[in-house]
This record gives structure tokens, sequence and C-alpha cells, in this order.
């Protein structure tokens, strides 16, 4: 396929494509099914546009939305986190897509009105290390870089850490810097190690810098939870518990379609300006394991990470606590039995 063409991939012709190519059982594309249900309470959906490879299921599902009933669905730039969450408790957005491991939590811990309603993907965060550190407990003592704190970046450097016996507060020397100038301190070896989010991965493979300590999406314990899950509005989801299980639905499916069809997906971010190259997109999908939400728990996810989260003093609120008040799977148990295909 030429690159002329391949740029001409709508989202309708994407999802068009892939019915053509027989999968459409496969991804649980059953109309009556959905026809026989009830209408959403809402027509509208409100979601972040973000700049990111793995959140690529929100913006892939936007025609699938509309087959679930949302006529008018709605991508809103906010510049930060925090804006998003406040967005969220006031209603101004619906649904959102992070890692558990760190805002996620972090904003639950605070109090923020949203519900964690299920798994999207495993993966994501990658350690790399300079030549000269090949295990982590070799981090002792060392410099690593991230781009924020309390972020997801910081929360799987903590786990990972802490999962090999290291206190993450006084054992390793943790700075703050944009990826670009830590990629480059690496590759001269100024840092010891950089926690990666893609598509940095994807860069620092490409140009042969550092090694792979820790990836989270092969490597245990972390390969067996959830890192990117779904949360929404706990007033959305009490007002319009149809229109929540039919748009987690379209999420579902657009992540079976990621799986499926990466290069078109892949095109389609790179259309729509969601992200700007088209080979790192294209690796980051190929390599994240969409199409296995089904084989994971997502109240163990939240667990894993809350727990070690709490032990680090970096949120207050314990599991149980996590669990019991923020979290809704019925939606997400249901569509598991739907969409088997």
């Amino acid at each position: 396929m030429d690159t002329q063409r391949a740029r001409g991939f709508s989202r309708r012709r994407f999802l068009g494509g892939v019915t053509l190519a027989g999968t459409a059982g496969l991804l649980g594309l059953h109309a009556r099914r959905v026809a026989a249900e009830p209408p959403p309470e809402t027509t509208t959906l409100k979601l972040p546009k973000q700049s990111t490879i793995c959140g690529a299921p929100l913006f892939v599902a936007e025609e699938l939305f509309k087959t679930e009933g949302f006529s008018d669905v709605q991508f809103v730039r906010k510049a930060t986190n925090t804006e998003t969450y406040e967005a969220l408790a006031a209603g101004e957005l619906h649904f959102n897509q992070q890692a558990i491991g760190g805002t996620i939590l972090l904003q639950l811990d605070a109090g923020v009105p949203v519900v964690v309603l299920a798994g999207v993907h495993v993966g994501c965060y990658e350690l790399f290390a300079t030549e000269q550190v090949r295990t982590v407990r070799e981090l002792k003592g060392r410099t690593v870089s991230l781009s924020e704190l309390r972020t997801g970046r910081h929360a799987f450097l903590v786990t990972v850490l802490k999962h090999v016996g290291l206190d993450p507060h006084r054992d390793v020397n943790v700075i703050v810097q944009p990826p670009t100038q830590a990629m480059q301190l690496l590759a001269d070896q100024q840092i010891d190690a950089f926690v990666g989010f893609p598509p940095e991965p994807q860069e620092l493979r490409a140009k042969h810098i550092g090694h792979v300590l820790v990836n989270s999406t092969l490597d245990r314990p972390w390969s067996h939870y959830f890192c990117c899950m779904l949360v929404a509005s706990r007033e959305f989801v009490r007002r319009h518990p149809i229109a929540t299980k039919r748009a987690l639905r379209a999420i579902l499916k657009a992540g079976n379609l990621c799986a499926l069809e990466p290069e078109r997906a892949a095109r389609l971010l790179v259309d729509k300006g969601y992200v700007e190259r088209h080979d790192y997109a294209l690796q980051t999908l190929q390599e994240l394991p969409y199409a296995k939400w089904r084989e994971y728990d997502p109240e163990d996810s939240v667990r894993f990470y809350a727990l070690r989260l709490h032990e680090a003093g970096l949120i207050k609120s314990t599991p149980q606590k996590i669990i019991a008040q923020h979290t809704d799977w019925r939606f997400f148990n249901e569509l598991k039995q739907e969409l088997k295909g």
C-alpha cells in the first residue's frame, strides 16, 4: 500500500474495511443486539483530546459511538491532567482513559467524583538505563529522570523500585526533565535511567539509546495488570447508565480494532493530528495487547497499584476504600459476556 493511498483512510473507511475483511464477528459487532437495547439517555459524548498513542481506542471509537446512538461526539482539548479531571467533575467531559497507577489513583485519592469502569490495555511504560546499569537494584544511588512527579511514570518507577526492595524516596535520585532532554542525557550517559512513555521507547530503540530494564507490557508483575483504564464522571454514570454501557462497548470494540488493524489505526491517529509519526504509532499499537482486555481483572489492577502507592505514601486511601468508593464493574462484566464474538 503506498503512502498516498494509506493517508486516504477516513474513520468510515477504516471501519468499513475491517467489516469487509470479515472481522465483524470477532469484534462483537452485533447490530441486532444493540438495536434491541433502549436508546442512550443522551446523544452527546464529550471526551478529552489527548496526544497519546495508547489512547487510540477513544479516537478510533468515534464512528462506533455513532452506531451506539451518539450523534454529537466532541473531543475537547485540555492543557493538563488537572484541567481534565476538573472538567470531568463539572460534567464538561464524560470519559477519560489514563494510567490507573498514576493520575487516576491520585485523583481518586483527592476525592474527584469519577468512577473507574474498565481496563483498556496492559503496558505503556518502560524503564531504560545506560549499559552500566544491568539490573534495577543497580539503580541504588543513581539518577533517574521523569517528565513529571505524581504521574503514571512516577507511579511505575515507584512500583519497580519497591518490587526489588529499594526505597523510592531515599535510594534513587529522581529528577524532573522534559523527555527530549532526558533522552539526550541518557545517550550522553549523564543520567543513569529514564522512564519512557510512547513514543519515547520506540524512539530510544530506533536510535539504539540505552537498554530496557523493565517493560510493563512484557515483564511481571506489571504485565498481569491493566495500565490504562477508563474512568467516567460519576454523575454521568448515575444519570445515564444506558449511555455509559453503550459508550464503553464502543471503546472496547475500538480496542479490538486497534489490535486487528494497527496500520489503519496508526494512520488515523496521524491524519487526525493526535500523533506525529506513523512508524512509532504503528509500533506502539502492535506492541500493546488491546484485544486481551477480557483476560485481566480490573479490580486486581486497581488493588495492585493502590497498595503500592499507599505503601509509598503517594496516596492516603487504602485499596479497599478506592475499590469500594470509586469503581463500578457492572458494565464491563456484562460486556465481557456480550462481546465474545
